[in-house]
């Protein structure tokens, strides 16, 4: 399992990394078996985001930092030092990019992007 990370170094470039999630064997929901689930990380809300087909915004950062998972459609979404990801469904996208000169991202698919977003501060 893996997420794809936009960060921003300390010239406020953003960039794009890919981080595998670590798994480990162990109780969740006793009495079921054991599985394989990650540590928890923080969480202060969620919101449903749609973005409807031919949306194209200009860039800009992040407001939060937040996790996004898509759930339908697809976006190209470029970091600021011109590498491009496409997210599509059942991707895990991690934005960091709070401040520099952040991203631009464009809706590619027919259909409408739906995702949900995690805010973690």
């Amino acid at each position: 399992m893996k997420y794809y990370d936009l960060f921003v170094d300390t010239d406020g470039e953003s960039h794009w990394r890919d981080v595998a999630v670590t798994l480990t064997e162990q109780s969740f929901a006793p009495p079921a078996q054991d599985i394989l689930i990650s540590a928890p990380q923080a969480a202060n809300g969620f919101v449903f985001l749609r973005l409807r087909s031919g949306w194209d915004e200009p860039i800009h950062p992040t407001p939060r930092a937040q996790t996004l998972i898509c759930v339908a459609g697809a976006v190209d979404v470029t970091a600021s030092d011109g590498e491009t990801r496409k997210i599509a469904v059942g991707d895990i996208w991690r934005m960091a990019d709070t401040w520099g000169k952040g991203h631009h991202t464009r809706v590619t698919s027919d259909g409408d992007f739906e995702s949900v977003i995690i805010q973690h501060d």
